[in-house]
C-alpha cells in the first residue's frame, strides 16, 4: 500500500453506470422511505423501544450470517476499534437519530441528515483519507442547494422543534466520524464483517436506553403495521443498506459514498407525496434537479484512487 502522502488526485471522464450504481440507488431507496415507515409508528410504540427492536433483529441476523459462514478472526486490536465504530455509528448515532426524527418533522430531519455528505467531505479531508477536488465541492454545494429547495420550503427551524433538530445535527456528525473511521477497518476486514459486528455491538450497547420502554411495551397488542415496519427496518434497513453502505466506502471511498445520500431527501419527498398527500411545488422540482446535477458533477471528476493512510 502506498503512503498516505502520496499523490493519489488524478481526474476522470464520467464513469460508466455500474451494478453497483444500482445497489447504491437501492440502499437510498430504503432509507429515504425509512423515514416515513419510522415515523409512522411512533404513535404505537416509542421510539427508543422500536429501535432497539430492529436494531437486535438486524444483530440477530448478522450473527447467523457468521455461524453459517464462519467465524471472523480478528485481534485484540480489532476488536476495540469495531467497539468504539460501533459506539459512535450505532448507539450513539441511533439515540440521537430517532430522538431527533421523534422530536421533529420528516423534512427537517431529511434536510439536515442529508447534509452528511458536506461533513463527510469535511472530515476525510482533515483526516487525509482523501483530497476533495473543487469540482466534487462545486457539486456538493449544488447538492445542498437542491435539498433546501427540497425540504426547506415550510420546513422550520427552532421553536418546539429546537431540540429535535439539535440531535439530528449531531446525528450527522456522528455518522461522518463513523464513516470515516472505518476507512481503515475495511482495509483488512470485509464489509460484512465491520458492518455486522459493529451492529451486533451497537445494539448491546443501545440496549440499556430503551430496556424500559421495552418491558412497558404491549407487544402482543401492536398492529401489524408496526411489525411490517420492524422489518422493514431491522433487514432492510440496517442489514442491506448498511452492508451496501460499507462496501461502498471500501470501494470508491468516502466522498462519493457520501454523495449519493444527498438523493434520500428525494425519496423522503416522494415518499411524503404518496403516504402523506404532500403537494410537490415548483420549487421542491427545481431542488430535485439540483440534487442530481450534483451527484452527477461529483461522481464525474472523482479521484482515480483512494487509499486509506498506512496503518501507524
Amino acid at each position: 500500500m502506498p503512503p498516505a502522502s502520496c499523490p493519489f488526485l488524478v481526474v476522470r471522464r464520467q464513469r460508466p453506470v455500474t451494478s453497483f450504481d444500482a445497489l447504491l440507488l437501492l440502499m437510498v431507496l430504503v432509507w429515504g422511505a425509512n423515514y416515513t415507515v419510522v415515523k409512522a409508528v411512533f404513535a404505537d410504540v416509542s421510539y427508543l423501544a422500536f429501535n432497539a427492536a430492529r436494531m437486535l433483529l438486524a444483530g440477530a441476523l448478522f450473527l447467523a450470517i457468521f455461524a453459517w459462514q464462519g467465524w471472523p478472526v480478528l485481534t485484540r486490536r480489532d476488536w476495540i476499534q469495531l467497539a468504539g465504530l460501533a459506539a459512535i455509528g450505532h448507539m450513539v448515532y441511533q439515540l440521537l437519530f430517532m430522538g431527533g426524527l421523534s422530536r421533529t418533522t420528516v423534512g427537517n430531519s431529511s434536510l439536515i441528515v442529508g447534509c452528511s455528505p458536506i461533513v463527510v467531505s469535511l472530515v476525510s479531508a482533515w483526516a487525509g483519507h482523501e483530497r476533495v477536488a473543487k469540482t466534487q465541492w462545486a457539486g456538493v454545494a449544488l447538492s445542498a442547494l437542491g435539498i433546501y429547495l427540497v425540504v426547506g420550503d415550510g420546513a422550520s427551524f427552532g421553536g418546539p422543534r429546537l431540540v429535535g433538530d439539535a440531535l439530528t445535527l449531531g446525528a450527522v456528525a456522528a455518522w461522518a466520524a463513523y464513516t470515516v473511521g472505518s476507512r481503515s477497518m475495511l482495509a483488512r476486514l470485509s464489509p460484512l464483517t465491520v458492518t455486522g459486528l459493529t451492529m451486533t455491538l451497537g445494539a448491546v450497547m443501545y440496549l440499556p436506553f430503551a430496556m424500559p420502554d421495552m418491558v412497558r411495551t404491549p407487544w402482543t397488542q401492536l398492529g401489524w403495521h408496526v411489525w411490517i415496519a420492524l422489518a422493514y427496518g431491522s433487514f432492510l434497513s440496517l442489514n442491506l443498506a448498511y452492508l451496501i453502505w460499507y462496501t461502498s466506502v471500501q470501494r470508491i471511498g468516502n466522498v462519493r459514498t457520501a454523495a449519493w445520500s444527498n438523493l434520500i431527501p428525494l425519496v423522503a419527498l416522494a415518499s411524503a407525496v404518496a403516504f402523506l398527500d404532500e403537494p410537490l411545488s415548483p420549487g421542491k422540482m427545481l431542488g430535485a434537479a439540483a440534487i442530481l446535477g450534483g451527484v452527477v458533477l461529483t461522481r464525474a471528476m472523482t479521484p482515480a484512487r483512494s487509499d486509506p493512510p498506512a496503518e501507524e
